[in-house]
């Protein structure tokens, strides 16, 4: 089995960008700003949601399956700075030339990180290798790399079930648990900001890591839909998987292992 690897991040507005692009008044908290941004966004658009490039990554998540092994693990705020986090998620890119699988990563995740890796001199050869190189097998990622929408090297699987017709989206967590996995567990990303302003970084993480772990479940389930799993092998994989979680001695993955139906 090649290498998986299912990410997921979590944003809070970019307070320093808006500082900075709006001249705005040192005193200022970045509550105050980030409410001033808000604001701003609803009268122009009916949304608080700030565009990609104001976006500021707080948590990457990453689900990494390898070989006999399964590793979850963040990168994150404030242990990390975000640049250093985006680099090593791009480093991860390098390393292991894995499939990337997200869900909805294609019109945000990804687009997230590529504006914020040019603000912080992030370099990704690999991730951006589109079959142009004289280098290695760069010829075979003209057919197959992880920026064109319809290649799977990057798998998006929200767009790709929606057959790329935006209003046939479906939330991840309502379909997760329609499946009989746990989805989302006390926090979803119109959260994460309040968290965030109270210390609730932690909380952040879980939740990011969690969606990642959705995520991957759901993949596994496309996988035997597709036919790339059998229904032997798909059941295997639920229980390594089940198994893996249960053996971490975590409050969220105790509690995700408890709400994943038989």
């Amino acid at each position: 089995m090649s290498a998986v690897l299912v990410f997921d991040i979590e944003t809070i507005p970019d307070v320093d960008g808006l500082r900075r692009l709006h001249g705005l008044d040192a005193s200022l908290s970045d509550a105050e700003i980030a409410e001033m941004a808000f604001q701003q966004r609803r009268s122009q658009h009916g949304s608080d949601f700030l565009p990609h490039y104001l976006q500021r990554v707080a948590v990457i998540s990453c689900a990494l399956r390898s070989g006999k092994d399964l590793k979850v693990w963040s990168l994150a705020a404030p242990e990390q700075g975000e640049g250093e986090i985006i680099q090593r998620f791009f480093d991860g890119i390098e390393k292991y030339t894995p499939q990337l699988v997200s869900w909805n990563g294609g019109g945000f995740d990804l687009p997230v990180l590529h504006y914020r890796g040019l603000v912080h001199g992030v370099t990704a050869p690999r991730y951006w290798d589109l079959g142009d190189g004289d280098f290695g097998d760069s010829r075979e990622f003209k057919w197959n790399n992880y920026i064109s929408r319809y290649h799977t090297r990057h798998l998006d699987l929200m767009d790709l079930l929606a057959l790329y017709q935006p209003r046939a989206n479906a939330p991840l967590d309502d379909l997760a648990k329609m499946i009989g996995f746990p989805g989302k567990l006390g926090m979803d990303g119109s959260k994460v900001w309040e968290a965030w302003l109270a210390g609730e970084i932690a909380g952040i993480r879980d939740y990011c890591e969690t969606d990642v772990m959705n995520t991957y479940l759901v993949y596994q389930r496309f996988r035997l839909m597709r036919g790339e799993l059998t229904r032997e092998e798909y059941e295997a994989e639920m229980t390594f998987v089940r198994s893996e979680l249960s053996a971490i001695d975590k409050p969220h993955w105790r509690e995700f292992v408890a709400a994943w139906a038989g």
